[in-house]
């Protein structure tokens, strides 16, 4: 994943700054709250952010930034999502585990 400058709701930030807490992160550069990931909530940080401009990525350049990225904690991406959540559980349970359930109400 390459470290980019984002804008989010609370300023500026890189995308590398996210990963200090060695926990997943969904960065949504789409709609804000376009993707629902509370069965992952307490293994997965979910970041609204825009950036302007295309990525620049090794051995094949620029890019164009899709609208949604699940990266692992070691800052690979698990998941690409082009304004589809498509695949996107599958990933989330594929390299964090089962999703939580709901808890029955009281």
């Amino acid at each position: 994943m390459p470290d980019l400058d984002l804008v989010t709701d609370d300023g500026p930030l890189r995308v590398f700054t996210l990963l200090h807490d060695a926990r997943a992160v969904l960065l949504n550069l789409g709609e804000p709250g376009g993707s629902d990931i509370a069965p992952w909530a307490d293994r997965v940080q979910m970041v609204d952010a825009t950036y302007a401009g295309a990525w620049e990525l090794p051995a094949i350049g620029a890019v164009a930034a899709p609208t949604s990225v699940l990266m692992r904690p070691d800052g690979h991406v698990a998941w690409v999502g082009e304004r589809s959540q498509q695949g996107l559980a599958e990933a989330l349970t594929t390299w964090f585990g089962p999703p939580i359930a709901a808890q029955p109400a009281s």
